[in-house]
């Protein structure tokens, strides 16, 4: 097999051929480390070792040359974001203060994949402690989008969705607090899935609120994504293709569909379409209370993020505080810990206001979707994962839509927002490309607890849409 070819492979794909003898993990090594070569330009990776990663594939070789178990994800490179702890590799959370970190443990979910077998590719490029959508690092650079370079690839996991998408690699890990995970998928026209919350150990990830965090995959096919899910959540039994014909597809038009832009828009109701066409049912039916989501959301995560760090950086051995780590935190992400999160910050959450969030608002809101899910009779819940395609690198300002000025942070986030925060399984699917060659992607989320059921229907789903096209390092 030609290393073109190797490149266009899935995950499942790529460990049947090494495990059968049929493909040396050291020659798809070399393919994806010399694809990652190529696209430099995209910047996804902080860490990047080849020797380190050809050394592994040798060792994954000589272990089924020698006869050894296979695990099953044998030999196969995977970039991991860099906010998730690898021992033996630095981990920086994207800030100064963490160059040259190296963890002494790996997190649970990384310790998982290895004894599956997989080989750490390398770390890569995130939104700066997480904390944002567009991966424009200022210190360690911004991350490209592969299908347009002058476009953000989303964040916070921009690296890990522009090396997947870039076919770097086939399956990566990412993590999702508010669309970490949904938005780089739907940006760089990718799968991507966030697990109901808990479903995956967090340990060793650089977090934001333990209500909301999850790691999760990115791939180019659901059927990748489910590899992932067996790996971490030790549900090994294989997942089915879903039967389209009378699946009841919910959609809220009131919250999810208002003000989004024209191309995305067309997408979307193509695909509702072409469901529909294969015997699924749509159902519209508004959910109550959405509209007070995200001020839940961000009043739950700006309260937290503080004390979350400093406990991670405590457990995790790093070699400084919060307070030395915030020294060195780049101006932009600074500014923003300094007018939310900091203690005494202007606009600081009030602890009964973020006890109100927790405690009363959330728990409503997340009866009021369950209910709906029931009542409706609902098996997933479509909608566009976000209001706009890529926008430019380096710019958060308010976005044009329909001629209407709509704040950067709501056209980017507004839709994943209910998913992360009611904790709801999301898996991010992508639709086609606008005139202008940038990817838009659907959303489909399910009740809580319903992983399986989900991905199930992603598989179906996709089926139904057909392939992607492959961006070509944004050219």
């Amino acid at each position: 097999m030609d290393s073109e070819a190797m490149l266009e492979l899935s995950a499942t794909a790529a460990v049947a051929l090494m495990r059968a003898g049929e493909m040396a993990a050291l020659d798809y090594a070399d393919a994806l480390l010399a694809r990652c070569a190529a696209g430099a330009s995209l910047n996804a990776f902080i860490t990047l070792d080849p020797a380190a990663v050809r050394a592994a594939a040798r060792a994954a070789d000589a272990h089924r040359a020698a006869g050894g178990v296979l695990g099953p994800l044998h030999g196969l490179p995977i970039p991991v974001k860099d906010s998730v702890n690898t021992a033996g590799i630095e981990t920086t959370v994207g800030t100064r203060a963490l160059r040259g970190w190296i963890p002494a443990r790996d997190a649970t979910s990384i310790a998982r994949l290895k004894a599956a077998g997989a080989i750490v590719l390398g770390k890569t490029n995130i939104h700066e402690l997480s904390f944002g959508w567009t991966s424009s690092n200022l210190e360690f650079g911004a991350v490209r989008n592969p299908y347009d370079l002058s476009r953000i690839p989303g964040g916070s996991s921009g690296g890990t969705a522009a090396a997947v998408a870039a076919r770097m690699a086939p399956l990566g890990v990412a993590e999702d607090t508010q669309g970490s995970i949904r938005v780089p998928a739907a940006l760089c026209g990718i799968t991507g899935f966030r697990p109901t919350t808990g479903r995956y150990p967090t340990d060793g990830t650089a977090p934001i609120t333990p209500l909301f965090d999850q790691i999760g995959p990115h791939a180019r096919c659901v059927a990748d994504l489910a590899l992932f899910d067996a790996i971490i959540s030790g549900e090994a039994a294989p997942i089915e293709p879903a039967t389209l014909a009378g699946l009841r597809i919910g959609i809220d038009r009131t919250f999810f569909f208002a003000g989004i832009d024209a191309e995305v828009a067309a997408l979307t109701e193509k695909t509702l379409a072409q469901l529909a066409a294969a015997g699924a049912i749509i159902v519209e039916a508004p959910v109550p209370g959405l509209d007070g989501v995200v001020p839940v959301a961000m009043a739950i995560q700006v309260h937290d993020v503080v004390p979350a760090l400093e406990r991670y950086l405590a457990d995790s051995g790093a070699p400084v505080d919060f307070a030395g780590m915030f020294a060195g935190v780049s101006r932009d992400v600074a500014a923003v810990f300094a007018q939310v999160a900091l203690h005494g910050a202007p606009a600081a959450i009030a602890e009964n206001v973020y006890a109100a969030a927790r405690d009363t608002a959330r728990p409503a809101l997340q009866r009021a979707m369950a209910s709906w899910f029931a009542d409706h009779r609902i098996d997933a819940m479509l909608f566009p994962a976000t209001m706009v395609p890529a926008t430019p690198v380096g710019d958060e300002s308010p976005v044009a839509i329909g001629g209407q000025s709509v704040p950067f942070a709501t056209a980017i986030a507004r839709n994943i927002t209910p998913c992360s925060t009611l904790g709801l399984p999301g898996l991010v699917l992508p639709c086609g490309l606008t005139a202008a060659g940038l990817p838009v992607a659907i959303e489909l989320d399910g009740p809580a607890g319903s992983d399986r059921r989900l991905l199930a229907i992603g598989m179906a789903v996709e089926a139904a849409l057909g392939p992607m096209p492959a961006p070509l390092l944004g050219a």
